[in-house]
């Protein structure tokens, strides 16, 4: 199975030092804060996006609406920097094609938020999760009472205990020009037919209040998970595990215009590791150490239990020998 790795299976025997964590998962609120944030928080008086989180968000709309499933709800995770009074939106994670969603709800593939939290956060680790934004088919422009009772529960994992809520609606005329975004309030914007209104819910409030929002210069740091997400779905809860049993997983995507997802998972020698390489249902293994690299098959298609037979098969190599 492991042809080409016998005069490996020594020195990769002291890589099978323990790593297992906890088997639960830990919720994304456990992430350590940064130190530099304030440590006292006012209300939220702001909201700040990039100009590209609003693009996501204007040409993601307008291409789901006129998709198949535009009839359903649809929503996206916004992440970024809660600061003082203000947060600043620097993120968009999308719901995913996995989504449970219809006419009056949105689920989200919540393992796949996690994989593609960690992704972020590997590039820029003060990035957290701020709020929701999702989409009413019909007219409705403010959160429902089901929102309402889903993100009073939700709201007590976010630093400040708010969360940021936008409602994306299609209006029945066209009131904005397609290739202009219009601030029409404070809180609501505009491109064409599509419309975001913004509010904000605080933990012990009997309403949102609507909050003002403003742009700014910057991307969206969440399209590189854009063009691996069907991958990712497809394999997000064994990355997570993988994430929560060994240490120092690192996540890498091809680029911006690539499908290919890779999870490095290092040994005991510096620059030695076990890659393993996703481009959607298909896999490959890597074994990588002493500067030479060599492709091995577990025959097995699930990737945790690859990675652990290559692991004890590596093993049981060394200890015949």
């Amino acid at each position: 199975m492991l042809q080409g790795l016998t005069t490996l299976a020594r020195r990769l025997l002291r890589t099978l030092q323990p790593r297992i964590a906890p088997s639960s998962l830990v919720p994304v609120r456990s992430f350590e804060a940064p130190s530099e944030e304030p440590a006292h928080l006012e209300k939220l008086n702001r909201v700040i996006l990039t100009d590209g989180v609003g693009r996501t968000l204007f040409e993601d709309f307008a291409s789901h609406f006129a998709s198949e499933r535009g009839h359903e709800e649809t929503g996206w995770i916004l992440l970024g920097l809660r600061r003082a009074a203000d947060a600043v939106v620097l993120a968009t994670l999308p719901a995913g094609a996995n989504r449970d969603a219809g006419s009056s709800h949105v689920r989200f593939n919540s393992a796949a938020q996690m994989v593609g939290s960690r992704l972020l956060r590997q590039y820029e680790r003060k990035l957290r999760i701020l709020g929701i934004v999702h989409t009413h088919p019909g007219t409705l422009r403010h959160p429902s009472a089901g929102d309402l009772r889903g993100d009073s529960l939700w709201i007590h994992q976010l630093r400040g205990r708010e969360g940021i809520f936008g409602i994306g609606t299609i209006e029945r005329d066209k009131l904005a020009p397609e290739w202009l975004v219009e601030r029409v309030r404070p809180h609501v914007h505009r491109q064409g037919n599509r419309r975001f209104s913004w509010y904000v819910l605080g933990v012990g409030d009997k309403n949102y209040r609507k909050i003002p929002v403003e742009f700014t210069l910057g991307p969206d740091l969440g399209r590189p998970a854009y063009s691996v997400w069907p991958t990712l779905e497809t394999h997000a809860p064994a990355i997570e595990r993988i994430c929560r049993q060994q240490a120092r997983v690192t996540l890498h995507t091809g680029g911006a215009e690539q499908a290919d997802l890779k999870l490095t998972v290092p040994l005991a020698e510096p620059g030695d590791a076990i890659e393993i390489e996703l481009i959607g249902e298909k896999t490959a293994f890597v074994v990588r150490i002493g500067g030479e690299q060599h492709l091995v098959d577990p025959k097995e298609p699930a990737i945790e239990r690859g990675l652990y037979m290559i692991l004890a098969e590596l093993a049981n190599r060394s200890f015949s020998e």
